[in-house]
């Protein structure tokens, strides 16, 4: 079994919202063999605890508004360091960048497939690294 159709339009909705809002190494996971809970996870991370929390509330804000999907559980916006998005279909994990390394999720998920993004998430990436990012 593979993420359903739903869960992939909400994993590029909230890749999206991510990439709006500058976060960093935003990278989605087909968990669906593995987890019973959820098909997708989606993982992202930011420099500082304010970034992180605009990333969150960019999320949010599209999922509610195009997928009409609200998060049944959020948790760690207390701290802004790690915030967890739970939409059922899909779990959004925004890291701050320290705690994204020191936790290292893709280890952890590494045997599951990759949810290809959509090319407006992965040139924001490419143009990043190249530091042309809003030129």
């Amino acid at each position: 079994m593979t993420a359903s159709e739903k869960s992939r339009q909400l994993v590029r909705l909230a890749a999206e919202a991510a990439a709006e809002k500058l976060a960093d190494d935003i990278i989605a996971y087909d968990v669906s063999e593995q987890l019973v809970i959820t098909d997708a996870f989606v993982l992202c991370s930011a420099s500082n605890d304010r970034q992180v929390r605009a990333i969150v509330d960019e999320i949010e804000e599209r999922l509610r508004i195009e997928a009409h999907a609200k998060p049944v559980r959020r948790e760690g916006e207390r701290e802004g360091r790690w915030v967890l998005l739970d939409f059922l279909d899909i779990v959004v994990h925004v890291q701050h960048e320290e705690d994204r390394t020191f936790y290292a999720l893709e280890r952890l998920w590494k045997d599951c497939p990759v949810i290809a993004l959509p090319d407006s998430v992965t040139q924001v990436r490419a143009q990043r690294a190249r530091g042309t990012a809003g030129e």
